[in-house]
């Protein structure tokens, strides 16, 4: 990151030239808040907050700010640790009981941090039941008193977990006696002035002076598919921009929270490997384009936003969008781009375009790399094949929007370099086997410690995957990538969600990992 002064430069026609596409009145859209030096300068709403009524976003309308919400957890948190309530390092089996042996040591440090290395009950409950299955936190903690393996040793590695922050959600309700909501608006929101802020659990209750969200369909409708499940700690809170610029100063000088409590907030963690892991508790400590950045993003199934500050320019940017086709982090740095002089130029070099598949001996993790036009798009482990250009050195990169996720990869020969947090393995580009059958290995299978079984048919009109979990059920559409791998995608309104399906050489097992989730296994039953 670059020590160099870095000049504000405050264009309101710039700024809305990158709003002008939403700049209707009958589509959804978002809502932004701009400051320079603490001072609001840009404070506007782009299109509707509902499609059914004729009410215009603005920065007054409560708008869900998704996993922006669990920097103000950590920060809950650790007012409880200055009380001596609590500590950092307290395993999270002193303050939740019941679970496995295989969660209740991780500390609430690696939780909060992402480097606990413990399963994603969230994302375990939407691969397993469905992602618009109605589930409660309740039933997220269950998953840890029965789930009796992890992805990885706790500090070993990083990966992005929502259900860890469903746990200190029940920590903190333990040692207050309160709930959440309770909890963050009297120790937070109230203080700092934020009083139109407030923790939604549900998108499916009414709450006064708010957006609805807008999912996008494969075949261009909006639609009201969201995700099903409780949100709380990990995502839960909706704002509108004036509360969240409020915030962003308040960051400045903060009155809620100790100097040393607002340190450890943004103090990335270190990896056993000596890696940073960029994140500290909540808050991403980034750069772009060589300037240091602080912020935390956050999604939803039918929007997202992002909440990002410039120290160096003095800037502050605050997004919501209410519609699942545009992306708020990508409207912020284009706002960075128009607000501050002296930025490091984007570094995109020219290099061959290619689609491969590549798996890892070691692993079985599954990248893939797809030419699609002008763009070269990487996929790990089943999920979307993601827009990535390529540094100096030849290593592809993801969007700068995704940069806090340290993955890279570079092609060698044929092989592919893949660099995970520091960590780097040698992924063999395999031939595919596009017309490979499932055969034997149709039928019934089982995994007791989530609670779910799986059936795997084939017939005319292809090969699939039917999960029934604890609280629903999940179907996707299998495609071969080899005899042995399998691509899992979901016949679900998000079809965004899949995975990678590998089975057992002797047919009487299966794994399905997802994204950075290790393969859950599942055994064939009877």
């Amino acid at each position: 990151m670059t020590d160099k002064t870095l000049a504000t430069r405050f264009d309101e026609a710039a700024i809305d030239a990158i709003f002008a596409p939403l700049d209707q009145g009958s589509l959804p859209g978002a809502a932004v808040a701009i400051a320079i030096d603490g001072i609001p300068v840009y404070r506007r709403g782009f299109g509707l907050a509902h499609m059914e009524l004729p009410v215009l976003l603005g920065p007054g309308i409560r708008m869900r700010i998704g996993s922006t919400t669990k920097h103000f957890t950590a920060l809950a948190f650790l007012l409880l640790c200055e009380e001596g309530r609590a500590a950092l390092d307290d395993p999270i089996g002193k303050h939740v009981t019941g679970l496995h042996a295989a969660s209740r040591d991780v500390t609430m440090r690696q939780l909060m941090g992402h480097t606990s290395g413990i399963r994603d009950a969230m994302a375990v409950s939407m691969l397993l039941s469905g992602a618009t299955t109605k589930v409660g936190d309740a039933a997220f903690v269950d998953y840890y008193r029965s789930i009796e393996d992890v992805d990885f040793a706790p500090g070993t590695s990083w990966s992005y977990n929502n259900g860890g922050y469903v746990l200190l959600t029940a920590a903190i309700e333990a040692i207050t006696g309160q709930s959440l909501d309770t909890v963050l608006r009297e120790r937070i929101f109230e203080p700092v002035g934020m009083h139109d802020t407030m923790l939604r659990r549900w998108d499916g209750d009414f709450v006064a002076n708010s957006a609805t969200l807008h999912f996008r369909a494969a075949d261009g409708r909006f639609t009201r598919d969201y995700m099903g499940s409780e949100i709380s700690g990990p995502g839960g809170m909706v704002s509108t921009m004036d509360d969240m610029l409020r915030w962003l100063r308040h960051m400045d000088a903060p009155h809620v929270g100790s100097a040393e409590s607002w340190r450890l907030l943004r103090e990335p963690h270190r990896l056993a490997n000596g890696s940073s892991t960029g994140y500290g508790l909540g808050l991403v400590n980034g750069s772009y384009r060589g300037a240091q950045t602080i912020s935390h993003g956050g999604g939803v199934m039918a929007g997202n936003s992002q909440m990002i500050k410039v120290p160096a320019a003095r800037l502050d940017i605050s997004i919501a969008v209410n519609r699942a086709d545009v992306n708020g982090a990508d409207l912020a740095n284009r706002i960075i781009d128009a607000c501050v002089a002296g930025l490091d130029p984007v570094v995109d070099m020219p290099f061959d375009k290619q689609t491969a598949v590549f798996v890892s001996q070691e692993d079985g993790r599954v990248v893939e790399l797809i030419a699609h036009g002008d763009m070269q798009l990487m996929g790990i482990d089943g999920a979307p094949g993601l827009p990535v250009t390529a540094d100096e050195a030849g290593n592809l990169r993801l969007p700068e929007i995704m940069s806090f996720i340290r993955q890279s990869a570079r092609v060698d020969g044929s092989a592919l370099l893949f660099t995970d947090f520091g960590d780097e393995s040698r992924l063999e580009r395999i031939e595919t086997e596009p017309g490979a059958r499932l055969g034997d290995r149709t039928g019934r299978y089982a995994a007791p410690a989530v609670g779910a079984s799986a059936t795997l048919c084939e017939d005319e009109d292809g090969s699939r995957l039917a999960i029934s979990g604890q609280h629903g059920r999940a179907d996707y559409r299998l495609t071969p990538i080899t005899d042995q791998i399998w691509k899992a995608a979901s016949l679900g309104p998000f079809g965004m969600l899949g995975g990678i399906v590998t089975f057992a050489h002797d047919h009487g097992s299966f794994a399905l990992a997802a994204g950075r989730m290790k393969g859950l296994r599942f055994d064939r039953a009877g």
